[in-house]
């Protein structure tokens, strides 16, 4: 199921052109806790042109934005980094 939702976040925020991406699951970080069962826990790392001009809260959006219903079915908690990588 991990590598399957990997997939999924990879490919809706192909959308933004990505220069790197990198999403890593840490649900055995979370073993036990109860929102685990609807959706994993994962850390992106990301960085694009879109980016450019934006705080943190707007590339935080543009990134919510982008994976849509996936935030509220496949995703229980998302830890983001942008990253300086091209």
């Amino acid at each position: 199921m991990s590598e399957k939702r990997i997939k999924m976040i990879k490919d809706r925020l192909d959308s933004l052109s990505p220069t790197f991406i990198d999403v890593e699951d840490e649900g055995h970080l979370h073993v036990g806790h109860a929102g685990a069962k609807k959706g994993g826990h994962f850390k992106l790392t990301i960085n694009c042109e879109k980016f450019t001009g934006l705080d943190m809260v707007q590339k935080h959006r543009l990134i919510f934005d982008t994976l849509g219903d996936l935030m509220q079915t496949e995703i229980h908690a998302l830890s983001i980094k942008v990253s300086d990588k091209k």
